[in-house]
């Protein structure tokens, strides 16, 4: 019995070193797929966060292209903007240049016409009938040297001849009167001076006794009869403010 029992022991350790190696050689294929498939998730997870950091540089680089687009665009149409800002400038400077050159040509022109306008102005005051002879030359004289003033630009210088044509026309309407002398016969009488436009030019003696007037076809005073001599100081009072506008008979030698 004991020599049977040894076998059975004997045997049962040989099968069981062959249980325990078998198990061994079983087990390291194992560890090996586990190693295996955890190399691949780590591969795997690193794979993915390198797609996902490639995912975000692109989303990032397309943001980015998206904005210089739309700078581009924005750029485009403010440089299209400038472009027509800038060639509407030239054309004002064209025009410019060209109304420049068009106030030379104005300039070389009217700079001789006022000079025939002030020589015609004085020509007519001259030849008009005589109230305040020397103011109105000496307004002619003064246009003159105003034409000699380079410091004077020619828009003043042709503004100011014109007011002389304005003050001269403005008293072909005005009635006015004054007083001063006449000399009649080698005498000096004082008289009254009464004028309506240019159609009449009269004067009367202080005592209302005689009365004259200018007669500008024969540059000299004629004298007036007595008829004459009520409308005339009429004339005069209405001139003045003294009296309310009438009708009043007058002889009339106008300026030709």
């Amino acid at each position: 019995m004991s020599v049977k029992i040894r076998k059975s022991l004997v045997a049962s350790a040989l099968f069981g070193a062959a249980a325990f190696a078998s198990s061994n050689v079983m087990a390291d294929p194992l560890n090996d797929i586990q190693k295996v498939g955890q190399q691949t998730q780590k591969a795997a997870q690193k794979s993915q966060e390198k797609v996902d950091k490639i995912y975000g540089q692109s989303i990032d680089m397309i943001a980015e292209y998206r904005t210089t687009v739309d700078e581009t665009e924005l750029l485009k149409v403010y440089n299209d903007h400038v472009a027509r800002l800038v060639a509407d400038q030239n054309a004002n400077i064209e025009s410019l240049e060209r109304q420049i050159a068009t106030v030379d040509k104005t300039k070389q022109d009217v700079v001789p016409l006022m000079y025939r306008m002030i020589d015609t102005l004085e020509q007519f005051i001259k030849a008009d009938v005589p109230f305040d002879t020397e103011k109105r030359l000496e307004r002619v004289e003064r246009l003159r040297e105003t034409l000699s003033n380079a410091k004077v630009t020619t828009s003043e210088k042709y503004r100011q001849v014109l007011e002389a044509y304005t003050v001269e026309t403005a008293y072909g309407t005005a009635m006015t009167a004054s007083q001063g002398s006449l000399e009649i016969d080698g005498k000096n009488i004082n008289v009254d001076f009464a004028r309506l436009g240019r159609i009449a030019y009269v004067a009367q003696s202080f005592d209302q006794k005689n009365a004259w007037v200018w007669d500008n076809s024969a540059k000299q005073w004629q004298s007036l009869g007595e008829e004459y001599l009520k409308p005339i100081k009429d004339m005069i009072r209405i001139a003045r403010g003294q009296a309310a506008p009438e009708l009043v008979k007058l002889p009339i030698f106008g300026a030709e």
